[in-house]
């Protein structure tokens, strides 16, 4: 019987400090992601940033939003000609007699002559009789108007001329993608904002929630949800000639587990979601597994914002850095912070076990294993004990009977 005790407790002993790596779970336990020490030798470094209000602050920084990728909001510069637009120069003279206007110019309806339409050349230049090849290509229609008037002003008697674009093939704006009217347009001389231009296109074709904008222009590209355009003004920038607008559907989602309601996929349904929201939407916590102290967060970020957060990167390679984001929902200050922390596509919400929970299954996983050796045992007794009652042995015999063979 000793060696039997003796073998059981060197099992208790093993069950008790393996059962934390033995014993089933949906994920990490909350003190092993804070450690931040590696699982195993080839395993991804990542930072754990505790949410507060300044990282709350520098992340909402970094949110797609056009306007922090385009902080300018003056509009576009005056309309320029280009090669291949098509102008219209009409030609006055003060009196009859001159280099345009015959002297018989009374039977005229006007001292004037209109030009036939021409596009600019390849050289970027138009052709106006008398003067020669005037420069358009860059050009406003007063810069033209001056350069033509300059060469006539030795031939012509006191000449003023109008410019006017006809048709522009040029300072055009791409609009393409999910909208109703994909095109290009034309510049507005007068100005316009993103909206104005979408509007312009047909406007997007979905409901918008799940509607992204791009917007590239000198090479940058600037992301918005179509919602941050209507809701947050500041990023309805004015756009300018050659601008490039694409427009497309991409519905967010989030993912969750651990110690949550439910778990799985869901989707954000909406142009931007909170960190408060995406939980109530798994159902909260599980109030009888959670550890509301430890609600984790996955998202990879970029360097710049990853040293703003006060990170260390030396040990991190690559442009994205892994953050885990630890929202503490003990502190009941924490569902503020919630409410204002935004989810970002394909975030990764896990909710730790508490401690008390994994420290129950432990205890359970013990007592699993002392009931498996004790089977055995207790099987063996009950069988002596049914022969001793058959033969009459007192209990106190079959006490021996029973230990002997074990011991030997």
């Amino acid at each position: 019987m000793s060696r039997i005790l003796r073998l059981l407790g060197l099992v208790a002993t093993a069950g008790i400090v393996s059962a934390c790596s033995l014993v089933p779970t949906s994920g990490p336990a909350s003190y092993d992601v804070r450690s931040q020490a590696p699982y195993a030798a080839d395993s991804l470094p990542y930072a754990v940033v505790r949410i507060t209000p300044e990282v709350e602050g520098i992340v909402a920084r970094y949110n797609p939003r056009i306007a922090g990728t385009f902080p300018s909001r003056r509009p576009a510069k005056e309309l320029r000609f280009g090669i291949g637009d098509v102008l219209s120069v009409s030609v006055f003279e003060a009196a009859a007699g001159g280099l345009f206007i015959p002297a018989e110019a009374s039977v005229r309806p006007g001292n004037f002559i209109a030009l036939p339409n021409q596009s600019v050349d390849s050289q970027g230049n138009i052709t106006v009789p008398y003067a020669g090849p005037i420069q358009a290509k860059g050009r406003t229609a007063a810069e033209v108007q001056a350069a033509i008037v300059e060469a006539l002003k030795n031939r012509a008697i006191d000449p003023q001329a109008v410019v006017t674009l006809v048709e522009q093939r040029t300072s055009l704006i791409s609009i393409l993608g999910e909208v109703n009217n994909p095109a290009r347009l034309a510049a507005s001389a007068a100005g316009e904002k993103l909206l104005d231009a979408l509007t312009r296109a047909g406007g997007p074709r979905g409901q918008g929630f799940d509607t992204w904008v791009m917007l590239e222009r000198d090479g940058r590209r600037g992301l918005v949800p179509f919602g941050a355009l209507v809701y947050e003004p500041a990023n309805n920038i004015p756009v300018h000639p050659y601008d490039t607008i694409y427009v497309y559907r991409e519905p967010q989602t989030f993912t969750a587990f651990g110690a949550s309601g439910q778990q799985g996929q869901f989707a954000f349904d909406a142009w931007r979601l909170s960190l408060a929201e995406a939980l109530a939407r798994t159902g909260g916590l599980n109030d009888d597994r959670a550890d509301p102290a430890s609600v984790f967060l996955y998202r990879g970020e970029t360097r710049e914002l990853a040293e703003c957060l006060g990170i260390d990167l030396a040990r991190f390679q690559g442009p994205i850095i892994p953050i885990v984001y630890n929202l503490n929902l003990r502190d009941p200050a924490g569902f503020f912070l919630a409410t204002k922390f935004q989810m970002r596509n394909k975030d990764v919400i896990f909710s730790s076990n508490n401690p008390t929970v994994e420290a129950a299954k432990a205890m359970q996983f013990f007592r699993l294993m002392v009931a498996t050796v004790n089977d055995p045992i207790s099987a063996a007794t009950n069988v002596y004990a049914l022969k001793a009652a058959i033969n009459g042995t007192p209990p106190t015999i079959v006490q021996q009977t029973v230990t002997a063979p074990v011991v030997r």
